[in-house]
């Protein structure tokens, strides 16, 4: 799945090879899936697409935006899968979930392997979209400050039982982080995946805030992770540290034996003496 820093990844590069290419046509998905969410009918999207220029694409936490102009927004979030650019002269695949046909002979398809939405709206509605509105700050906004992570860790103490993989991973409370990167994020940390929210003290929130910040950055600038692909079909540059071949190789940091766990709808992979 893609997660923040995959969907920057993919703004940047959508912004130095579409932006400014007039669409000729826009189709929605000849491969159906039921956990693809559009919200236009084929014969909407197609009427709303026809003849739009792309605009400057951005991201926010786990969801990409592609203005088409005048007056539309193309949106992506919260899925995984392939997202690529095919050059004029290069076919696309033969099954999609989305494909736009550019008037240059490129076009851009979109196909997912699990869920996710894929979504044109009108300008300013795509706000009231859940995960959207009222989404919290990221860990690329100049607002996430120390001070900005301690009220939010006092805030979730406040509440129900959590664990910190559970801030990290569930109800957007830090938007943009999924299971992949939460795994170097608490080995960075020091930190079990169960280490209880309201138990962290003040060193412990610190490295914790400081792990958050230099995961998502280091992963931004090597172009995402090397499992995920970007709009060139390339793999990201970041080598997660803590993934399923890690169980079989030493903990980098002790030596000690990596373990797995399931937890909190997935895959958990730690370090028993670096994380507690």
């Amino acid at each position: 799945m893609f997660e923040l820093p995959e969907f920057m990844t993919l703004a940047r590069q959508i912004n130095q090879v579409l932006t400014g290419k007039t669409v000729q046509s826009g189709s929605l998905g000849n491969s159906p899936h039921k956990f693809v969410w559009y919200n236009r009918s084929p014969e909407e999207f197609a009427a709303l697409t026809r003849g739009k220029t792309v605009g400057g694409a951005y991201s926010r936490a786990k969801w990409l935006f592609i203005p088409l102009e005048p007056g539309y927004l193309l949106t992506f979030g919260e899925c995984g899968g392939k997202i690529l650019h095919h050059p004029a002269g290069k076919a696309h695949p033969d099954k999609y979930h989305l494909l736009i046909r550019f008037t240059d002979g490129s076009s851009l398809s979109a196909m997912t392997q699990m869920w996710g939405a894929m979504e044109l709206y009108e300008k300013g509605a795509e706000l009231n979209r859940q995960y959207i509105q009222g989404m919290r700050t990221t860990p690329v906004d100049s607002e996430f400050t120390l001070q900005y992570f301690t009220a939010l860790i006092s805030e979730v103490a406040a509440g129900k039982k959590r664990s910190v993989k559970g801030l990290l991973t569930q109800e957007a409370l830090i938007p943009g982080l999924g299971n992949a990167i939460t795994q170097d994020i608490l080995f960075r940390a020091h930190l079990h995946p169960k280490h209880p929210v309201d138990s962290l003290n003040p060193s412990e929130i610190q490295q914790l805030y400081n792990a958050i910040v230099e995961t998502v950055n280091e992963v931004i600038r090597l172009g995402g992770r090397s499992d995920e692909t970007n709009l060139f079909n390339q793999p990201g540059g970041y080598a997660r540290i803590m993934d399923s071949g890690a169980v079989s190789r030493p903990c980098p940091a002790c030596g000690g034996s990596v373990e797995k766990i399931q937890y909190l709808g997935g895959a958990c992979y730690f370090c028993p003496i670096c994380q507690h």
